[in-house]
């Protein structure tokens, strides 16, 4: 009589499960905690509100996880985003071109900063925190240079990204169609596969015959497009372009694609992972308002949960290697 050796069956694996979905369970858990300790956390209005302090920040996310995954860093988004902003809105009300182009051309605005910082790091060597650093300084300085300043009112297809679609307001429509394409792109499409490849093994991508410069400036131009699109979102719900908008934001851009289970090192990275660590963000900084904290210990609290996830992060690679 032979017999056949049956595998056992493998248990939940809680410990590879943390470690997928790690931003997952801390959100569901910081949810559960903020709907303890004030009831108001989980009202329709409140949660709307969340949803549209996230869009702005998961949107330029969106960009830098490819960024990202491609083992690079922009600090230039929120600069990228203030001019974009301001470009649209200065071409139509100072320039008097029709208000239809205002969105595209905030949009080439950011795509040409986007491939301008790309190329610095891809043509002309600079590592990408020095390129999108001297980005952040020049783009903010030409907003200054345009609004001379000052504020200037925007275009009514940019303050239509800021207002309401029936009751469902159009930041939140824009927060999910753009991840659904983002997340396309990165996973399904050559760009997107490209992008794994060089962030995780640039040499390796290269002897591949992968055009490693080419990518670069791509998921750079890619960043500036979303970041440029994050930009009118903010002016749209403020009705006006600043010369200081979306000042700091990039560095909340990066803790969400971080906290998402990104890795600094490249060729990991989710478009929902994104997304779910910017609700992170948006969830601690909304709970911490309700609860009547300083807004000096948000900017602790917010650190904090920055450096615990980039700690994952180290102890994850750690675990890969051995």
């Amino acid at each position: 009589m032979s017999s056949t050796a049956i595998a056992p069956k493998k248990g939940f694996d809680v410990k590879a499960f943390l470690a997928n979905n790690g931003a997952l369970v801390g959100l569901v858990v910081l949810c559960l905690a903020l709907f303890i300790a004030t009831p108001r956390f989980l009202t329709g209005p409140n949660l709307l509100n969340i949803g549209i302090q996230v869009s702005t920040i998961a949107v330029m996310a969106y960009g830098m996880t490819f960024v990202i995954v491609a083992a690079g860093i922009d600090l230039s988004v929120g600069s990228v985003a203030a001019l974009s902003a301001m470009a649209s809105s200065y071409w139509i009300t100072t320039a008097g071109l029709p208000d239809a182009l205002s969105i595209p051309v905030g949009l080439a605005v950011g795509a040409a900063c986007g491939w301008v910082t790309g190329a610095m790091s891809a043509y002309g060597k600079l590592p990408t925190f020095i390129s999108s650093l001297a980005m952040l300084t020049v783009v903010r300085g030409l907003t200054l240079v345009i609004s001379d300043g000052r504020p200037i009112s925007t275009g009514a297809s940019v303050s239509w990204l800021g207002g309401d679609l029936g009751v469902v307001p159009v930041p939140i429509i824009i927060l999910v169609v753009s991840g659904l394409i983002a997340a396309f792109v990165l996973n399904r499409t050559v760009i997107g596969k490209n992008a794994f490849a060089v962030g995780g093994n640039t040499e390796a991508a290269r002897l591949s015959g992968i055009p490693v410069k080419r990518v670069l400036v791509t998921v750079f131009v890619i960043s500036g497009v979303f970041a440029a699109l994050s930009g009118m979102i903010l002016a749209g719900r403020l009705d006006s372009a600043q010369p200081t908008l979306a000042s700091g934001y990039e560095l909340d851009a990066i803790a969400a694609v971080v906290i998402g289970g990104a890795s600094l090192s490249g060729g990991v990275g989710r478009i929902s992972g994104t997304l779910i660590g910017a609700l992170v963000l948006a969830v601690i900084r909304n709970g911490l308002n309700l609860l009547s904290v300083s807004a000096f210990w948000q900017q602790v609290v917010i650190g904090a949960v920055i450096a615990i996830a980039v700690g994952f992060d180290v102890l994850r690679r750690k675990n890969v290697r051995h």
